[in-house]
């Protein structure tokens, strides 16, 4: 699993694009056909959301997509049983399961691990696990073959130092303090912030949380590694929702899908 890390993230020198889509969203099959169809349009990586009733870092888009995946009731499990299904159609990317702490812990860390693994999942993302108590988590995705994701924000120098040194896959830079969601601009320090997490990284260095159109990618190419996109792409999704449905319509739904990605991150 962390080959698919060495083959389609760490080889690349820039330019890496990272979508995010919420599992079961607008449902469980769409959520494979829209996981192929962005690494048709060049995911280098996938990262899949899973649905929580209180997600600490999702901004109103992203908790309306986790909404509808519950209504469809998708869990933690269901989740990373839609990755081997996007494996035997064709997924080659690596696939990072999202997903915030509590419902690991109630699905077991360890059978959680067990899991993942079968499922032929990557990595895992934990936005709501401080650095400083990941260790254990850490520790037993280093025994099962997982890239535990780190995220980090525009805080003190030394902790960034701390979480960019011991960074696994690639390292989540968040943007800006507060929710995910589309912004119009970003702060003027955030690209000090990306310098500083690059000066101290071994590991690919991508921003995330506002990134959403073409221009935004272009300002912040010079500063990082790549972009990972959320909520632009939820909102494309639930825009075209009842296409995606429909089976008689659902190419022209994940077609309009591909072009808004093909426009974000063209140069």
């Amino acid at each position: 699993m962390t080959l698919r890390f060495e083959q389609y993230v760490r080889k690349q020198d820039q330019g890496l694009f990272i979508p995010f889509i919420m599992a079961g969203d607008p449902t469980p099959e769409v959520t494979v056909e829209i996981a192929l169809t962005l690494q048709e349009a060049g995911a280098h990586a996938l990262e899949l959301g899973i649905p929580y009733s209180d997600p600490l870092a999702d901004g109103p888009v992203i908790q309306r997509a986790a909404k509808r995946a519950l209504t469809q009731q998708m869990s933690l499990e269901k989740a990373l049983e839609l990755v081997p299904l996007m494996r035997e159609k064709g997924l080659v990317i690596p696939v990072i399961a999202f997903t915030y702490y509590n419902p690991v812990l109630q699905f077991g860390e360890q059978q959680f691990m067990k899991k993942a693994r079968e499922c032929q999942v990557d990595g895992l993302l934990v936005p709501d696990l401080p650095y400083e108590e990941s260790t254990e988590l850490a520790q037993l995705c280093k025994e099962n073959e997982l890239q535990l994701i780190s995220l980090v924000a525009p805080t003190s120098k030394q902790r960034i130092e701390k979480i960019a040194q011991s960074a696994q896959g690639f390292i989540y830079c968040v943007s800006s303090l507060g929710v995910t969601g589309v912004r119009n601009e970003f702060h003027p320090k955030v690209y000090e912030f990306l310098e500083d997490v690059r000066a101290n990284s071994n590991v690919p260095v991508v921003v995330g949380f506002g990134v959403s159109n073409n221009e935004q990618v272009k300002q912040l190419e010079s500063h990082c590694d790549g972009v990972i996109v959320g909520s632009a792409i939820i909102r494309e999704i639930e825009s075209v929702e009842q296409q995606l449905k429909d089976e008689k319509l659902r190419k022209d739904g994940l077609d309009h899908i591909k072009r808004f990605v093909l426009s974000l991150i063209s140069s």
